[in-house]
C-alpha cells in the first residue's frame, strides 16, 4: 500500500506536471527551432510572441464570457484560440514586412537579426503590458479538475490523492494533435517540403524555383500558431502574467538547443528533458521517501535539491553543459 501511495504522490507532483509543462515547452521550442531552421536566426522575441497570442485570446475570451458564450466544462479560451492565432499571425507578418525583410534583403549576418529580435521583443513586451497590464490575469473557466484528489481517495482508499487538472489534460492532448499535424504538414504537403528544402540548402531551393518570401510567410504563420497555443496552454495551466513569458524564453531556448537547434523532433525531446529536470530537481521528495523508506530512516528535511525559486537555474545549467560538450544537441541539429 505504501508503494502505491508513493507512486500516486510521484505521479501527482512530478509526472503529470512535468508532462504538461514539457508539452508547453515543446510547442514553444518548435517555434524557435522552425525560425532558426528556416530563417537562420535565434528569435529572442518568441516569449513575448507567446504573451501577445495569449493576451489576444484572453481579450476575446473575456468578451465571450461577458455575452454568455462558453464551452460548458471546457475553458472558453479554446473557442477564442483561433482569434488569438489570427491576431498573432497579423503581428508577425507585419513585423516581418516592416522590420526583418529589410535585413534579409541586405543579407545581414545572423547576429544582426538577433539584435533586431531583441528590439522587437522589448516592443512586444511593452505593447502587451500597455494593453492588458503587468499583473496576473485569470481567464480559465469550466470544470477545474478531470479528477480531484478527494474523489481519487474515495475511489481507491489510498492516503494520497491524484488530482488531474482539465488544463493539464487539454495541454497534453493539444500538444499531441499539434505535433502530429505539424509533422504531417512538413513531410506531406508541397509547402512543407519547400520549407524543409529551403532550410537544408537555400541556394539549391532557389534554383528549384521555390519562392523564398512564400516560405518565410508560411514559417511566420506556423510560428504564430505554435506560440499562441503554447502561450494559452501555459496561461490556462498556471496564470497569465506578461513577465513570466519573458522568463520562459530561457527554458524554451534550452529545450531547442538541448534537442538540436533546427530539428523539430529534437525540440520536442528537449522540452520534456528540461521540464522533467526542472520539476524533479525542485520537488521536495520527503513525502515519497516517507512511504518507501523504513520508519527509522525517514528524512527530516524536505529532500529538495533546489528551491522552486531557482527552477530556471536548472535550464541554464543544462544549457551550459550542452553548449560545452554537445553543441549540436541530442538530435544533431545546427550548432549554435
Amino acid at each position: 500500500m505504501d508503494l502505491l501511495n508513493a507512486l500516486v504522490a510521484l505521479t501527482n507532483y512530478v509526472m503529470i506536471p512535468a508532462v504538461a509543462y514539457g508539452s508547453q515547452l515543446a510547442l514553444g521550442a518548435l517555434g524557435v527551432t522552425l525560425i532558426y531552421g528556416v530563417l537562420r536566426f535565434s528569435n529572442f522575441a518568441h516569449g513575448d510572441t507567446m504573451a501577445f497570442g495569449a493576451m489576444t485570446t484572453i481579450l476575446v475570451t473575456w468578451w465571450m464570457q461577458s455575452v454568455g458564450i462558453n464551452l460548458g466544462p471546457l475553458p472558453t479560451a479554446l473557442l477564442a484560440l483561433p482569434f488569438g492565432i489570427l491576431g498573432t499571425m497579423g503581428l508577425l507578418l507585419f513585423t516581418d514586412k516592416f522590420v526583418y525583410r529589410f535585413y534579409r534583403e541586405q543579407k545581414a549576418k545572423p547576429v544582426i537579426f538577433v539584435m533586431v529580435s531583441l528590439g522587437v521583443m522589448f516592443m512586444m513586451n511593452g505593447l502587451v503590458r500597455f494593453i492588458i497590464g503587468p499583473g496576473d490575469q485569470r481567464f480559465a473557466d469550466g470544470e477545474r479538475f478531470i479528477i480531484s484528489a478527494r474523489d481519487f481517495k474515495a475511489m481507491t482508499g489510498l492516503r494520497e490523492g491524484l488530482a488531474f487538472k482539465t488544463s493539464q489534460g487539454i495541454t497534453i492532448i493539444t500538444a499531441v494533435v499539434v505535433v502530429v499535424a505539424l509533422f504531417w504538414f512538413l513531410n506531406r504537403t508541397r509547402t512543407g517540403k519547400s520549407m524543409r528544402a529551403y532550410s537544408d540548402n537555400e541556394d539549391l531551393a532557389l534554383l528549384s524555383g521555390i519562392n523564398p518570401e512564400r516560405v518565410v510567410m508560411y514559417t511566420w504563420m506556423i510560428v504564430a500558431g505554435l506560440a499562441t497555443i503554447a502561450g494559452v496552454l501555459y496561461g490556462l495551466d498556471k496564470s497569465f502574467k506578461p513577465f513570466t513569458y519573458f522568463q520562459l524564453l530561457l527554458p524554451i531556448f534550452a529545450a531547442a538547443i538541448v534537442g538540436g537547434l533546427g530539428n523539430p523532433l529534437g525540440a520536442i525531446a528537449g522540452g520534456f528533458v528540461i521540464a522533467f529536470s526542472e520539476v524533479s530537481i525542485t520537488y521536495a521528495w520527503k513525502k515519497v521517501l516517507r512511504y518507501l523508506m523504513p520508519e527509522n530512516l525517514e528524512p527530516d528535511g524536505l529532500v529538495q535539491l533546489l528551491s522552486t525559486d531557482y527552477k530556471f537555474a536548472v535550464s541554464f545549467m543544462i544549457l551550459l553543459i550542452v553548449l560545452l560538450f554537445k553543441p549540436t544537441g541530442l538530435f544533431k541539429g545546427k550548432s549554435v
